[in-house]
């Protein structure tokens, strides 16, 4: 247990019970996994006032208030790639209330939003999926011999500069893949490299890769349709159908 969590008072009655049976506060310290200024402070509490409830006014004053943590919550989900130090910014300058941007990460996690990396893809649509829904219907019963005649291929851009990914977003636990939450960071600046490759039922094609220049219509017959796919005899299903 972390020592610096409040103790409910289950727990409290707990360890004053054992303690009043005559365990040491060793052995509580042990099995609770607290530090032995906490079982003490806490038997000297019992002994001085009977009582093991937690002091009003105790601990630092929260430096926000309910509508102010609400606010801070509104302004993340509005604009999730917000830091810590820009919300805080924005919060003084709505509030006049100002504090630090540990406090903003802490009130944010209160309500379910932590930074994390943003999901790098393509977000599909509603109608992507509803094409790749049909296609995926039409096909369900083919046979065998009927998919060993199909290719699946697909082409990629790699970006040749370093990105070091350093931006994070504000979401909540299981919604990586929203579209609100998916970002395409890399715009290729500086060059690039595209390859090709495609897939079937036994086996796969080599990785191509294209030269320097664009991909036209004519390099991709000459480069891929020709040799891959025309000489194979297979029918060509593209990754985007």
């Amino acid at each position: 247990m972390n020592n610096h969590q409040r103790l409910d008072d289950g727990m409290r009655w707990r360890i004053v019970g054992r303690l009043g049976a005559g365990q040491s506060q060793v052995q509580i310290c042990r099995e609770f996994n607290l530090t032995p200024s906490v079982v003490c402070k806490l038997w000297k509490q019992f002994q001085d006032t009977g009582s093991i409830e937690r002091k009003p006014g105790q601990g630092r004053p929260r430096a926000t208030t309910a509508t102010e943590d609400r606010y801070l919550s509104i302004i993340a989900r509005g604009n999730r790639g917000a830091t810590s130090s820009q919300l805080s910014r924005d919060l003084y300058a709505a509030t006049g209330t100002r504090v630090s941007r540990v406090t903003v990460s802490k009130r944010l996690h209160e309500t379910g939003l932590f930074a994390r990396r943003p999901a790098v893809c393509v977000p599909l649509t509603s109608t992507n999926g509803r094409v790749r829904l049909a296609w995926c219907r039409d096909h369900r019963d083919w046979s065998m011999g009927q998919w060993a005649t199909v290719l699946f291929t697909a082409e990629s851009r790699f970006s040749l500069n370093t990105d070091s990914r350093c931006t994070f977003i504000w979401r909540e636990p299981g919604t990586r893949y929203l579209p609100s939450n998916v970002r395409e960071i890399d715009y290729y600046g500086g060059g690039g490299l595209m390859v090709w490759a495609g897939i079937m039922l036994d086996g796969r094609t080599p990785l191509h890769v294209f030269e320097r220049g664009t991909v036209t219509g004519v390099r991709y017959r000459d480069e891929i349709l020709e040799p891959y796919v025309r000489l194979s005899g297979v029918q060509l299903a593209l990754s985007s159908f």
